[in-house]
């Protein structure tokens, strides 16, 4: 069901009317596919409206904690109140700030839907030229964040175009930093994958290859898509 300013879940509603970048399959699918098996600290780099935060949150024990971080005030404004209006409120907690300056105790997990449109696109909303263009969040500072923040053992989780998730994966040896999972995201069976989930890691371990098709042939969603986000919309 969806009600006049947002998007409602099976255990939460996102309100995002005051956020440059709405409810949208990125973020669900990060938030759905990140993996929080022994993660006890989280870390939501551009938070936005909070939902990759709270679908982590729905996910995860009561031990987990998670931040999130957004240079945005009213997206800040927004989250904290979808936060609030969940049952996560006392384990999700959302900071305004840029995170190149955010301090903290090193983190199990980082996730992140970063922005990615070059400089040569423009919108009319300033908020949403923030928001999608990489001037406020490029590579080199997104992964100088996650070689910083990022706990011995952590991971890190990103969804990402083809392209800037081949950029990033090129520089991650500046950053000691190694490839693990690589899921190249394929909106409609039949065409070439456009977004990645991208899974980085400190050690040096097993790497996968995978692929995931939202929309089968058909039109309507793929088992696979189902069996993913089955805990998260209303209709499935």
């Amino acid at each position: 069901m969806v009600r006049s300013r947002g998007f409602t879940f099976k255990q939460f509603h996102i309100d995002h009317d005051r956020c440059a970048m709405k409810v949208g399959t990125d973020g669900i699918l990060l938030g759905a596919w990140a993996p929080l098996d022994g993660v006890r600290r989280v870390l939501d780099i551009g938070s936005g409206s909070g939902l990759i935060a709270l679908m982590l949150a729905q996910r995860s024990g009561p031990d987990c904690e998670i931040t999130g971080v957004e240079l945005d005030r009213d997206a800040v404004t927004q989250a904290r109140h979808n936060v609030l209006s969940s049952p996560w409120s006392a384990r999700v907690r959302m900071e305004e700030g840029a995170i190149q300056l955010h301090e903290a105790e090193p983190y199990d997990l980082i996730v992140s839907n970063p922005p990615y449109f070059g400089a040569g696109q423009t919108f009319a909303d300033p908020a949403r030229a923030q928001a999608r263009h990489r001037g406020a969040l490029d590579s080199q500072d997104l992964l100088d964040t996650c070689a910083r923040l990022l706990a011995p053992r952590g991971r890190v989780a990103l969804v990402l175009p083809t392209a800037l998730a081949d950029e990033i994966i090129s520089i991650l040896p500046n950053y000691d930093l190694h490839e693990l999972c690589y899921v190249a995201v394929i909106t409609k069976d039949g065409k070439a994958a456009n977004r990645v989930l991208l899974l980085l890691s400190r050690e040096l371990n097993r790497y996968e290859r995978d692929e995931i098709v939202i929309h089968s042939a058909d039109g309507g969603y793929s088992n696979r898509y189902v069996q993913l986000t089955a805990s998260f919309y209303l209709k499935m």
